[in-house]
């Protein structure tokens, strides 16, 4: 019973042995190909049969290779691209974050005896960020702004020149004011000292000031005064006529403009010319000139006046009497 049994393993064992070899040999067969082996004799051939043939070492090693190769490469590729990107990243952070240094004495002492040039006039500096100065800047060619300019302090500048519009909230000129083109004065203009006006003026609206002095004034319009018109200048100078009589003297107070003229006659007066008034400045046509006689005494007389453009004589047409006579005087141009 034993044996049987045996034998009949063994029968399975072989078959299943044989099986495999022969799945061994296929699959040996169709991966290698075709074998360029000499056959062997009739007796070799059931036992190489027998022994399954097995791939090479070399190209077990070169599948294997292959693969790890690859996943070597793509772990280089990784590993690259993070450490190209942290050391990037680090770099920014290094560029944001520049501290600030102290500068020690002696290296400012070192510049403050010596100059430092930065690049030549071909190059461009350009600062990005903000710069405080906290000394004296000196530029020595020209500046060019191509935003606003904040000057928080006083600004002292030998001349200014702007071609634009400017906006001034308050400007003091210790010296001369030079306006070469139109200047318009939108708010109230107040002058302490001098106003010189070479050319003529336009005011559009009232003007106030508690004097004015001028050569001429040429008004187009109607002359409308709510105080005195009071007249000044230098006193005209005189000359006596034959009316006066002997001892008699004449004199005037006033200017060109109005004055009076106080007459004394003497012993023996006669009709014609008391005076005769010299202006001081001469008037370009012959000025009209009206007299007035002042008490009964001189509005008795029968008077009259001469004018030319150097002056005017006070007449009478009868005899005076010895008395004393006196006439206020106009005279316009």
């Amino acid at each position: 019973m034993d044996i049987g049994k045996n034998k009949n393993s063994d029968d399975l064992e072989s078959k299943d042995s044989s099986s495999s070899v022969d799945d061994s040999v296929i699959e040996t067969d169709s991966l290698e190909g075709p074998s360029n082996d000499v056959q062997s004799a009739p007796g070799e051939q059931s036992a190489a049969a027998k022994v399954p043939k097995r791939p090479g070492g070399f190209k077990k090693l070169t599948r294997k290779f292959n693969i790890y190769l690859l996943l070597f490469i793509l772990v280089l590729i990784i590993s690259g691209g993070i450490l190209a990107v942290t050391a990037l990243s680090g770099k920014t952070e290094q560029e944001q974050k520049i501290d600030s240094q102290a500068v020690p004495s002696a290296t400012l002492k070192q510049l403050a005896t010596s100059d430092a040039t930065v690049g030549d006039p071909k190059q461009v500096l350009n600062v990005q960020s903000n710069a405080v100065f906290a000394g004296k800047v000196l530029i020595r060619d020209s500046l060019d702004v191509a935003g606003q300019i904040r000057v928080s302090g006083s600004l002292s500048l030998p001349g200014i020149t702007v071609s634009g519009d400017s906006t001034f909230e308050q400007v003091s000129i210790n010296k001369t004011l030079n306006i070469g083109g139109d200047a318009s004065v939108l708010g109230q203009l107040n002058v302490k000292k001098n106003l010189t006006v070479s050319g003529t003026g336009t005011f559009a609206g009232a003007i106030t000031a508690p004097q004015i002095a001028t050569s001429q004034l040429q008004i187009l319009g109607d002359l409308t005064t709510t105080r005195h018109i009071v007249t000044g200048g230098a006193t005209p100078g005189r000359s006596s006529g034959g009316a006066l009589g002997a001892g008699g003297t004449a004199s005037v107070s006033g200017s060109d403009t109005s004055g009076s003229i106080n007459i004394n006659t003497g012993s023996n007066p006669a009709a014609g010319c008391f005076l005769t008034v010299e202006f001081t400045s001469r008037f370009n046509n012959t000025p009209h000139v009206v007299i007035t006689p002042v008490g009964s005494d001189a509005a008795l007389l029968n008077y009259y006046v001469t004018r030319t453009t150097t002056g005017f004589s006070v007449c009478t047409a009868s005899v005076p009497g010895v008395k004393n006579y006196v006439f206020d005087y106009i005279v316009l141009g």
